[in-house]
């Protein structure tokens, strides 16, 4: 093993991070397969604006002013999205079937991986290591910005939760809202960066592990999806330090959570299609109970061929883009190279570069 390979595998897990996210954003949370081979009738094989109609947004029950949906009487509460964050984008809230996504290119990133962006920005100004203030400061510029600093329309539960506590006056790092899907995949999107950051810059792994859990429950505090993100640091280490390519079966197979290790193995090893495995062994949702061993059993069946197991992940639909930035990690670990030559593509490839480069190289 020698350090150029090791920046390899980092380089290339970060590169995948955002190509596994853009490539998924089209179909994002499209629940009927038959949808997206109907918007995309050659399947996803590179990246896409999405469709004006979304057949299975319900983005217009969610709440403007809080994490989860909106709720009929009670106290008018002020809005956070169009106020507070997302400004200008509140009117398209309120249309059935608008896309989650709606007005980005084919290319961009959408707003989780703008927040693994901003993490390795703020990492690469202290010497490639975490700092929670630095992160709370530019992840909050990142989502009040009068300009806007990202292409999405669409912040998860967990970002209107944060900003409802912190135009409450609560401290920054305690702005932290619990809803039905705080244990989402979408938590793990800024661990990877994190983790590579630590290690590289010689953190031991314990403590490189308990600084993720302490950065992910700034945004997502729950028991259930911090031990997924143990076993999701665990696994980075093995697959950035390991000395042989023999390893990566039991490693992926040794991270499993919510499904047991033998039950996945069956499934990989399986004949089944990957839409009747995720869609109705696994559901395709963001649910970490399910969410994350349906990117285990991916990265398992299709470790050969990366830009393969990404373009899957994006035609089983659900909540394919937070998957595909966890998946695309592992693949780009496993590999050591980017997945096909999409990441030059990207909208946004020169500066998400810099980020990596700088965050692999101390």
């Amino acid at each position: 093993m020698t350090a150029p390979l090791i920046s390899a595998r980092a380089t290339a897990a970060l590169q995948n991070l955002f190509i596994g996210d853009a490539l998924a954003m089209p179909v994002h949370w499209f629940y009927n397969v038959r949808d997206i081979d109907e918007a995309f009738p050659g399947g996803i094989h590179t990246f896409e604006a999405p469709p004006l109609f979304h057949p299975s947004s319900i983005m217009s029950l969610h709440s403007t002013s809080r994490g989860g949906r909106k709720t009929a009487g009670g106290q008018v509460q002020t809005d956070i999205v169009g106020a507070v964050i997302l400004k200008g984008k509140e009117p398209f809230w309120d249309r059935p079937n608008m896309h989650y996504h709606q007005g980005m290119r084919a290319g961009d990133n959408t707003l989780n991986a703008y927040c693994a962006l901003t993490l390795m920005q703020v990492m690469n100004k202290s010497d490639g290591h975490y700092d929670r203030d630095g992160f709370l400061q530019a992840y909050i510029q990142l989502m009040m910005a009068d300009e806007p600093a990202h292409p999405d329309t669409y912040a998860e539960s967990y970002h209107r939760g944060f900003f409802a506590n912190l135009v409450k006056g609560l401290p920054a790092d305690q702005c932290a809202a619990v809803t039905h899907d705080t244990p989402s995949i979408g938590g793990l999107t800024t661990i990877a960066p994190l983790a590579i950051g630590e290690r590289l810059s010689g953190t031991p792994l314990a403590d490189t592990r308990q600084l993720c859990r302490e950065h992910l429950a700034l945004t997502h505090p729950d028991a259930s999806l911090a031990e997924v993100c143990d076993a999701y640091v665990d696994l980075i280490d093995g697959l950035l330090f390991r000395d042989s390519d023999a390893s990566v079966p039991e490693l992926l197979l040794k991270a499993t959570r919510g499904l047991p290790r033998r039950e996945l193995s069956k499934l990989v090893d399986g004949n089944r299609p990957e839409r009747e495995v995720i869609g109705r062994v696994l559901s395709p949702a963001c649910y970490i109970s399910d969410s994350w061993p349906a990117v285990l059993y991916l990265a398992c069946k299709h470790q050969q061929d990366p830009l393969r197991a990404l373009q899957i992940n994006a035609e089983v639909g659900g909540d394919n883009v937070h998957r595909g930035a966890v998946l695309g990690v592992l693949l780009g670990l496993t590999h050591g190279a980017p997945a096909g030559d999409l990441f030059a593509q990207l909208t946004k490839q020169a500066v998400i570069s810099e980020a990596i480069q700088k965050l692999v190289t101390y």
